[in-house]
């Protein structure tokens, strides 16, 4: 139970809320009002970060055993068992956040105002002191595992 409220809590965050507040302080613009173009290259963009973000959630919950949504060190739903280096992490440390960045990303192209991106650079912000949270954790929990794992791969990509 703890982990289906974790992942609905998750979506209502990260998936509607954040895109919802973006839109509401551009001024609600109507998606009619939008360029096409710029429609349908942010909702590609959108779509490539929640495909990326969902790949990363399934593989942690299969590979890893546990759940994305650690708030802060507070445990909202079980954490993983295993740390995972191959799948999506392969390419990045937080392929999840990385994912949900190109989300954002995504809105602000469709939105294209100052104030979306206002929103996006404080939850980046504050998504980085959670990353700092969790690497903390990940070396308590996994070592010098860890540690190796850290040295070749990137914290959102590695190129």
């Amino acid at each position: 139970m703890r982990q289906f409220l974790g992942y609905i809590l998750g979506f209502a965050i990260f998936i509607a809320g954040i895109p919802a507040l973006m839109w509401w302080v551009s001024g609600m613009p109507s998606f009619c009002s939008i360029p096409f173009m710029r429609l349908i290259l942010g909702a590609l963009v959108a779509l490539a970060g929640l495909a990326i973000s969902v790949w990363s959630i399934v593989y942690m919950k299969r590979v890893g055993k546990g759940n994305p949504f650690d708030a802060m060190g507070h445990e909202v739903a079980p954490r993983t068992k295993h740390l995972m280096t191959y799948g999506p992490y392969k390419y990045s440390r937080n392929p999840m956040l990385s994912g949900t960045y190109l989300y954002y990303i995504g809105f602000l192209i469709i939105f294209w105002d100052w104030r979306a991106l206002l929103v996006f650079l404080a939850v980046f912000v504050l998504m980085m002191l959670q990353v700092r949270s969790e690497e903390k954790r990940l070396e308590a929990d996994f070592g010098e595992e860890y540690a190796a794992y850290k040295k070749k791969t990137g914290r959102f990509i590695t190129l």
